[in-house]
């Protein structure tokens, strides 16, 4: 799925007919009010339909199990009020009987210490644990907030619910993901071998097409049409095109551009993996990275050399961050500074990965050996100072799982005399990890995103989909 900015949550409040109904309704108000000012929307069962709307009995839960269930598609997680010690029986029976499948979220409220008599006492500290105790009885995942329990009309809710939905676009993303995959692996580059069948048992599905189509496709575009001369345009205002580069070249990658992107819609697809090279510039005449990352500042991830979990690692980054992910080589050692490396590619760096306005020129390295006319379209340029989180999937076959890593680093605003897409990076104690990567097999490409969600993807791959994880502090 494409970054899914506005989401529906199914709501439940729980309550148990021994506490006064009152803390149910205020309960629902101040809940309803919050999904609202994120910008997302609920459903949850009319206040007709149970004791003031909320879940106590094995009936209601099946009330609200049926919304849920006639809500299916709309419904992206669960969130869960406890304002008092709730029904347990209700809440599990309503979850297990619609059986959703998506992300749950736990929320108890706080007593005020002089509001405990028989008519204002909530008891949800105790009735949180009744909850998640059923949950885990019945084998189903959910998420817990930053505090057993606190005010839910709070920053911390705010906050909590927030990187909740980060967690529901995750799991749910890759739960139907569509990675395309334009051409064959190029064979030197073994080291990005992945299983489509390891992948597909999490949900993710691998669509291939040969490069010879999308070339085909590529030639039969009308030099007067309209959407090519639309491609230029936006070509030329994506960066600064080197003064040595010929017209027909910028129109020769637009028709690539277009080719794919044509491809990816009628293909329904979420993140792609091109053939980089050396077919592309042999056959057509140009190179794939700017296109690519043309397709990445728009939320699409494509990654270098047919790295389909490369791929899938980007998507699960932007999924998280709703921000432009690059795929990145841990390149170069930092002179001496063991914390400190140098990633780079060729590049198909997003825009909003750099530091200046980027040019747009010929591949430095391959240009010298597949010649400067045939590898236009490289990015290049320093990646701008900021913090940054970094994440690998691979697919083990011989232990038939999929394994990952994860860490927060920082851009560093250092100069690196190479041409490309420099990234001066710093990771504390980067040398465990550049063994653990070497010692667990994973491959030398790298995804990053600006931005810090390292707890977000953690909990999405620890509490939802099961992976193997990695987590470098």
């Amino acid at each position: 799925m494409a970054f899914k900015k506005k989401l529906t949550f199914g709501l439940i409040i729980g309550t148990r007919n021994i506490f006064s109904a009152k803390l149910g309704i205020a309960a629902r108000e101040i809940l309803i009010r919050k999904i609202e000012s994120q910008g997302h929307d609920s459903i949850i069962l009319p206040v007709a339909e149970t004791e003031s709307g909320s879940i106590d009995t094995y009936e209601d839960g099946k009330k609200c199990a049926r919304l849920f269930s006639q809500n299916r598609d709309k419904i992206d997680g669960i969130v869960i009020v406890l304002p008092n010690f709730s029904n347990e029986l209700g809440i599990i029976n309503a979850i297990k009987i619609a059986n959703l499948n998506v992300p749950i979220l736990v929320q108890a409220m706080d007593d005020d210490n002089d509001k405990v008599d028989v008519y204002s006492r909530r008891d949800a500290f105790c009735g949180k644990i009744s909850v998640c105790n059923n949950f885990y009885q019945y084998g189903i995942p959910f998420s817990d907030t930053t505090f057993h329990t606190y005010p839910l009309d709070s920053e911390l809710f705010d906050k909590d619910l927030a990187k909740f939905a980060s967690i529901c676009r995750v799991v749910n993303g890759l739960r139907n993901a569509r990675i395309g995959a334009i051409g064959a692996r190029p064979a030197a580059f073994q080291t990005v071998r992945a299983s489509e069948k390891i992948l597909q048992a999490s949900g993710i599905t691998v669509v291939t097409v040969d490069l010879s189509e999308i070339l085909g496709a590529a030639n039969k575009v009308d030099i007067q049409a309209a959407e090519l001369k639309s491609k230029v345009a936006e070509i030329k205002n994506y960066g600064k095109i080197a003064t040595s580069v010929h017209e027909d070249k910028i129109i020769r990658q637009a028709k690539f551009g277009i080719a794919v992107e044509d491809w990816l819609a009628s293909n329904e697809i979420d993140a792609s993996t091109i053939e980089c090279w050396d077919s592309l510039q042999n056959n057509y005449g140009c190179a794939s990275c700017l296109t690519m990352s043309m397709l990445g500042e728009k939320l699409m991830p494509s990654a270098c050399e047919v790295d389909i979990a490369g791929s899938v690692s980007m998507y699960t980054l932007m999924l998280a961050s709703g921000n432009a992910p690059a795929l990145l080589d841990w390149n170069n050692n930092f002179g001496t500074d063991r914390n400190k490396c140098v990633c780079t590619h060729c590049s198909n760096y997003p825009k909003s990965f750099m530091k200046n306005e980027l040019t747009i020129g010929s591949l430095d390295v391959l240009g010298t050996v597949l010649g400067q006319e045939n590898t236009f379209g490289a990015i290049k340029g320093a990646v701008a100072p900021g913090d940054f989180s970094f994440f690998r999937i691979s697919t083990d076959d011989p232990k038939g799982i999929i394994k990952s890593y994860l860490g927060q680093g920082k851009f560093i605003n250092d100069p690196y005399g190479m041409d490309g897409g420099i990234a001066v990076s710093q990771v504390e104690n980067l040398q465990q990890l550049l063994k653990y990567i070497c010692k667990n097999g994973y491959e030398h490409h790298v995804a990053m995103v600006r931005g810090d969600v390292v707890e977000i993807i953690e909990e999405s791959i620890e509490t939802y989909l099961g992976w193997n994880l990695y987590l470098h502090k």
